[in-house]
Formats: structure tokens, C-alpha cells, sequence
């Protein structure tokens, strides 16, 4: 009698391969069939596969071939895992096949990953949120080919002052800038991470009324997050504002301030 295994979806992570989790690095050591986005995912993240696991590049497939794929290896009691870049729960497109495979009784397992937001904080050597700053992250795209909500138009998240990071929209520069100056101000600083964590890793400084010309300027037009707030001057030296969790008079559960 065939012996079946969950589905694995793991993120893979921004693109070093010592940033996927162990558990994904242990899922991949013991795939017997692995499906991965070639356009997104590092060839190096690949690395950690079994050795004589069968590799699918699903770049030029679509959903119906993608979950055919999966359920045949799940029936046949192959050990299957389905590699997405990043944390696959933003911008993962996991949903549909996820939805497909459990309509089949086939069990789905995910594993998450680290997103490109995060990588692009430690690559800058930088906070998201600060007190007296902002204390709010929101993780979003611009409209393109694929809407929005009309109530998460960008001039719109601009206006709560919070750290702003846009995926998927490097190509839409222009309009992102018009979006969000007149909320933000054309002296806001942005960074543009492209690829980050991969050999070729950029980071762009600018702010709002330069950066369009320095990311065409360095012909990025893909695979690359735009950063926005006040919080990225931190490293300036312009922001004062600190956590006061390690201040030598802040108690807490743990501590008793000096000062008390």
C-alpha cells in the first residue's frame, strides 16, 4: 500500500540560501520531487535539495499544470515540496493551490520563510519601527495588472505616516512617487532594495523627489522592493528617538531601573 505525504510549500527566502529556515532546508533534504519558481527562487536555495530528487522549474507552467504535478507525485507516495521566494503568505500566490489540493484530500503543509522586507532591514542595518516615529509596517504593492482595493490606493496608506514597504511595483516608479509625496513630502527617504541578499545586491538611497531617477539611472525594473519613511533617516543621525526597553531607568518584569 503507497504511504502518502503532506504537500510542503516552503519559503525559500529572499535568495541566500543560509536564510531559508531548517525546516525548510530539512523538508528540501528530504524531497523526492521538488517545484520551484525558477523567475524568483536562487538557484544556490536548490543547494539544500536531495540529491537525486526530480527538480521542476514552474516558471512557464500554470496553476491547472502546477497542482496536476503535485497531486501526481502526492499519489504515487512521492515526498513533494513546492519551493516559493520569500515568506510565502505575501504576495506567495500559494492560496489557489492550496485550495485545489485540499478539494482532493490531499494535506498541505507550509512552512514559512523570510520575506524581503526583513532581509532589506538587516542589509541596511535598520529598524522599521521607532518610538516617536512610527510604529507601524504595511506591506503592500501598487495597482497594475492586478487591482487593489480602492481603499488601499497608496495616497491613501500614505497619509497614516507609517513605514511603507511596496513590493511588486518597481516598474511603477513614477506613479508610486506621485502616490505618495503629498503625503509623505519629496524629502521622505526611500531605499530601493534589489535582490537583496543575492550576489548582486543593490540598495538605492534617495528620497521621494530623486529616487525614479536613480533607480532608471541603475536600470532596475524588477525584483526589487521600494522602501518609504521617515524611520530610514535613523542612520543619519537625524532621529533621536530610541526604545526605552534597555534604558538604564526603564523597570520592567525583568528589571529594575537604576533610577527608582
Amino acid at each position: 500500500m503507497t504511504k502518502n505525504h503532506p504537500v510542503i510549500f516552503v519559503g525559500a527566502g529572499p535568495g541566500d540560501p543560509e536564510l531559508i529556515t531548517v525546516k525548510g532546508q530539512k523538508a528540501l533534504a528530504g524531497a523526492d520531487l521538488v517545484l520551484y519558481a525558477g523567475s524568483l527562487v536562487s538557484p544556490a536555495v536548490l543547494g539544500w535539495a536531495n540529491p537525486a530528487a526530480e527538480l521542476v522549474d514552474t516558471a512557464k507552467l500554470n496553476l491547472a499544470d502546477i497542482c496536476a504535478r503535485l497531486m501526481a507525485g502526492y499519489r504515487a507516495g512521492r515526498r513533494v515540496v513546492r519551493v516559493h521566494s520569500g515568506d510565502p503568505a505575501l504576495f506567495g500566490a500559494i492560496q489557489e493551490q492550496l485550495e485545489i489540493l485540499e478539494r482532493e484530500n490531499i494535506p498541505c503543509l507550509v512552512i514559512p520563510g523570510v520575506s524581503a522586507a526583513f532581509a532589506a532591514a538587516a542589509a541596511l542595518g535598520q529598524e522599521l519601527t521607532l518610538p516617536e516615529v512610527t510604529q507601524t509596517v504595511i506591506l503592500t504593492r501598487a495597482a497594475g495588472r492586478t487591482p487593489v482595493p480602492e481603499k488601499e490606493a497608496l495616497h491613501d496608506l500614505a497619509r497614516h505616516g507609517a513605514t511603507l514597504v511596496i513590493y511588486l511595483s518597481i516598474k511603477l516608479i513614477d506613479t508610486v512617487v506621485a502616490e505618495l509625496t503629498p503625503a509623505y513630502g519629496p524629502e521622505t527617504p526611500v531605499v530601493v532594495a534589489y535582490r537583496v541578499s543575492w550576489p548582486d545586491q543593490q540598495l538605492i538611497r534617495g528620497t521621494l523627489s530623486t529616487i525614479a531617477g536613480l533607480v532608471q539611472a541603475a536600470g532596475i525594473e524588477r525584483q526589487a522592493l521600494i522602501m518609504v519613511g521617515p524611520v530610514l533617516s535613523a542612520r543619519d543621525g537625524e532621529l533621536k528617538a530610541r526604545s526605552k526597553l534597555y534604558d538604564q531607568a526603564f523597570s520592567h518584569g525583568f528589571r529594575t531601573g537604576e533610577d527608582e
